[in-house]
């Protein structure tokens, strides 16, 4: 099982940001999590890359969508979790 956790940058971050940063690393934490349960319950071989794409779309619908267009996750991280649910599957 893949437990993906989430970590805001504090220097990318604005005031408002900075002061909700705890709660709104939790959210983004459990929105993540849940696509990650959902693609890897879902799973059928598909490759990295549409794995990728799959947990982007998922955790942003996990979201509002005030945040959800707001998250621009670290690529390269959101591909390791990704290859995590290949690998494991």
């Amino acid at each position: 099982m893949v437990e993906p956790h989430i970590t805001l940058d504090t220097a990318s971050l604005n005031q408002v940001e900075e002061k909700l940063q705890g709660p709104l690393e939790d959210q983004l934490t459990s929105a993540l999590q849940a696509a990650a349960d959902k693609v890897t319950h879902e799973y059928a071989g598909e490759p990295v890359d549409t794995v990728t794409v799959k947990l982007l779309e998922q955790t942003r619908a996990g979201l509002h969508p005030d945040i959800a267009a707001g998250f621009a996750p670290d690529q390269g991280e959101l591909r390791r979790v990704a290859e995590a649910i290949v690998h494991t599957a």
